[in-house]
């Protein structure tokens, strides 16, 4: 059973903390392994690629099979469904969509000295995603760091994906394709994330890595920041549901258990001011861990890290969401729209009793890449902006530089940087000459 906590007992903010600074995630030290990792594919390249894929995912094959070629593709993108193919289309339709709509503007002005300001934004040349192989092999993941790569403007997208004992899901294959991809390797772990960042023989460098990993490709992508980007280290799913008492109690068990099934250190919270309801959904729970096909993952995380917090009222449930910053915040209340406008931490909003949180994990169109273990606070789901960088632009007239030459002359010198002033003065002296 997980916690029951109630905001009018004695000790609830005590309890409250406890929940908040729960360690989730069993991070084993592989840093050290990583290192070695990185610096044999530096050393070696395509020789350590493939002796490592023949390690840890027992496949062996040569350095001109790492690559998936268009015959192999399409092979394997025709064992799709019909059904499965239109579900991966439609979603692709949605998510593209949606995110051609963040795409931001180039800006340009010329101000009251006469100087002409403003920024570009352009794509990053090559971007690589990471995509789980094995058991946790998504391609909706695949969607959501692809189509915003394309849509940015990204003109080589790179895909890696572990194939243990050279089986490959299909549906991966596909939704690259549909995401306009243009290379998939089947390798994948602490080498591959290298491989991206410093390239092989076999595998060209890219500028940025996305895409969710085991412990050891997150250390890697710790390893290899500032070599290239990367767009987070996202720790166990989480959900949080606030409720009044008017949602089934059934949907929001489910909703609950959504997250909860994808890793036994995942975190499934609902905050309510209900507590008859809240009593109604963890029973809803316990009668679905019955059926559920994950139910020994879904069960051990909401017995060990689940919560049913009671609250007085929406407004302190606002406060506690927006404490908890969770990834997901689902909000199952009538007035749900004036309930959104008051949480301002969550990595993304569901709102009403009838948008689950699966919809977003597929077809509605925002990015299912989000923030986690509090992260919402001060950061943003995956977007196009992953992808874009901004150029500022200035450009100065003789008469710009005459109005606010000489104040950064002043500034270069109170700092001791005398050629900085210098360079503005020699040209200050040639508009007087």
């Amino acid at each position: 059973m997980p916690v029951f906590l109630n905001s009018a007992d004695a000790g609830f903010e005590a309890d409250f903390a406890k929940l908040l600074n729960a360690k989730r995630e069993d991070s084993p030290d592989v840093d050290a392994v990583v290192a070695d990792i990185i610096a044999d594919v530096r050393a070696r390249g395509d020789a350590a690629v493939l002796d490592l894929t023949a390690k840890f995912d027992r496949l062996d094959m040569k350095a001109v099979d790492m690559r998936f070629s268009a015959d192999e593709i399409a092979a394997q993108c025709a064992k799709v469904s019909d059904e499965d193919r239109a579900a991966l289309e439609l979603a692709a339709t949605r998510i593209r969509d949606y995110h051609a709509r963040q795409m931001p503007q180039d800006e340009s002005w010329t101000d009251a000295a006469g100087a002409t300001l403003g920024w570009r934004w352009s794509a990053v040349s090559a971007a690589g995603l990471y995509v789980p192989g094995g058991l946790a092999s998504y391609p909706s993941s695949v969607l959501m760091n692809a189509i915003p790569a394309k849509v940015a403007g990204v003109d080589r997208l790179a895909i890696v994906v572990p194939t243990p004992d050279g089986v490959c899901n299909p549906l991966v294959l596909l939704a690259a394709q549909i995401a306009g991809v243009d290379e998939i390797y089947r390798i994948g772990g602490a080498q591959a994330v290298a491989a991206l960042a410093y390239g092989t023989d076999s595998i060209a460098p890219v500028d940025k890595i996305t895409g969710p990993g085991n412990a050891f490709v997150a250390a890697a992508k710790r390893r290899v920041f500032g070599k290239v980007g990367i767009d987070m280290i996202a720790g166990p799913s989480e959900i949080l549901v606030i409720a009044d008492g008017t949602g089934d109690p059934d949907w929001i068990a489910l909703d609950l258990m959504s997250q909860a099934e994808h890793d036994a250190s995942a975190q499934a919270l609902l905050i309510t001011t209900d507590a008859t309801h809240g009593r109604a959904v963890a029973e809803a729970v316990e009668a679905r861990l019955k059926t559920l096909e994950r139910r020994d993952i879904a069960g051990a995380s909401w017995r060990d890290f689940g919560a049913v917090i009671t609250v007085s009222d929406l407004d302190q449930a606002a406060d506690l969401s927006n404490r908890i910053a969770p990834e997901h915040l689902e909000l199952c209340v009538d007035e749900a729209e004036k309930l959104a406008d008051k949480c301002i931490h969550a990595g993304a909003i569901f709102i009403g009793h009838w948008t689950p949180e699966a919809i977003g994990d597929y077809v509605g169109g925002p990015n299912h890449v989000l923030p986690t273990a509090r992260s919402a606070r001060f950061s943003s789901g995956l977007s196009v902006m992953d992808f874009l960088k901004r150029t500022t632009l200035s450009q100065m007239t003789p008469e710009a530089l005459r109005a606010i030459g000489p104040a950064a002359e002043r500034l270069a010198q109170s700092e001791s940087l005398e050629a900085h002033g210098l360079s503005v003065r020699a040209r200050l002296d040639g508009l007087n000459s």
